[in-house]
């Protein structure tokens, strides 16, 4: 199986104790633990500060699944919920893939933290994911919601710890094995 992972800087495994974009290592990010635990061939297509892309991304030939987990860093621009959701639903719309091959991820409500001062802002990142359904559904996408997964976060309230890392794998391996 072919897997694409695109999302923001907790898919390339940031790891927020690092001042200069470093990563976790290797068994501490969650694409990597995916790859180990099925087998697959995942490619790590996360990026530090990525926002929802207005056009599609390019993606290689032969996807199985792509799985996008984006929203975070444009609830931190200021967008709300709905346009967050508008703005993934052109970003979808506009890939060259099956639908079925697609799993939108609802990422984890931000928390309280050095990055996330605002009560708004983790209301709204708790709202991301009953957007993301919806529109899961309207789009005829796979949807999971890594709300559900007791991902720990940081001292910053965004970012992924090590164990937010691995909770995150074995709650997305629950879903793609249903």
């Amino acid at each position: 199986m072919n897997v694409i992972c695109f999302g923001d800087s907790n898919t390339y495994g940031y790891d927020p104790r690092s001042y200069f974009g470093g990563r976790y290592e290797k068994e501490d990010r969650w694409v990597d633990l995916l790859a180990a635990q099925t087998g697959w061939t995942v490619r790590n297509c996360g990026a530090n500060g990525r926002e929802i892309p207005r056009t599609a991304a390019p993606l290689p030939d032969g996807v199985d699944l792509l799985l996008v987990m984006l929203g975070s860093n444009d609830l931190l621009q200021g967008w709300r919920p709905e346009e967050v959701s508008a703005r993934m639903r052109r970003f979808l719309e506009s890939l060259p893939l099956a639908r079925e091959r697609i799993l939108l991820i609802a990422p984890p409500p931000m928390t309280a933290g050095e990055w996330v001062q605002d009560a708004r802002l983790i209301g709204a990142s708790a709202e991301l994911a009953a957007c993301y359904r919806a529109l899961a559904q309207q789009l005829g996408v796979r949807f999971a919601d890594a709300g559900q997964w007791n991902v720990a976060l940081s001292y910053d309230g965004v970012h992924f710890t090590a164990q937010g890392h691995r909770a995150f794998a074995g709650g997305l391996l629950r879903e793609l094995n249903r």
